[in-house]
């Protein structure tokens, strides 16, 4: 997978950093796979109305698994994706 999160400002989109992770499917059954990281990244000057995206998008597409954030949430012991910012 690869995960950006970026600053958008009306149309523009400015990365504040971006990674790749890849997730193996588990031998037998579901659960949520723990993923945890610390990422460095630009600082942003944020005014009122800009906004924060978290975007992931598939960078293999010829597997049937498919990795969603929190897909089944507590039911496969998964949680919401938490992104924590510096004060």
């Amino acid at each position: 997978m690869q995960f950006d999160l970026m600053h958008r400002r009306g149309a523009d989109n400015t990365t504040i950093t971006t990674w790749t992770h890849h997730f193996d499917p588990l031998a037998t059954g579901f659960d949520a796979q723990k993923y945890e990281l610390d990422m460095q990244g630009a600082k942003v000057d944020f005014a009122v109305g800009d906004k924060l995206v978290f975007r992931y998008s598939a960078s293999n597409t010829i597997m049937a698994e498919a990795w969603i954030p929190n897909g089944d949430g507590k039911l496969s012991n998964g949680r919401v994706p938490n992104i924590k910012l510096p004060q």
